[in-house]
């Protein structure tokens, strides 16, 4: 199986900035999709980005052009880079990782999940 394990996480201000880091255990271009993902208590877990093999992105709305998902290949890390830090961005941040198997016909997906890094973005 494959082990994620986040960091990064931490207290800033808002306005504030934070990277953080996601290790895979297995090498993340046999990994058909990394993302990130963000839950507040009280609240559904919600998928902030996302990466795929080619490098294709996407964004929740709501962080758009101030949060940046990119890949180190060779170190088997997805990083997220977040900018302009709001109060409403703190959450537990997961990484994920989708791996698809099986004939075209019928394909099956695992995904796996990082026990998550704090962040919170003081008013």
């Amino acid at each position: 199986q494959v082990q994620l394990v986040e960091s990064g996480g931490g207290l800033v201000q808002s306005g504030g900035s934070l990277r953080l880091s996601c290790e895979s255990s297995k090498d993340i271009r046999r990994l058909n999709v990394m993302a990130w993902y963000r839950q507040a208590p009280g609240n559904q877990r919600t998928q902030v980005a996302s990466i795929t093999q080619g490098y294709n992105t996407n964004y929740l709305v709501s962080v758009k052009g101030r949060f940046s998902i990119s890949r180190d290949n060779a170190k088997n890390t997805v990083f997220l880079q977040m900018n302009s830090l709001k109060p409403e961005d703190t959450a537990v941040y997961y990484c994920n990782a989708r791996e698809v198997y099986g004939p075209v016909e019928r394909q099956y997906e695992n995904e796996y999940w990082g026990q998550g890094t704090q962040v919170t973005v003081s008013s």
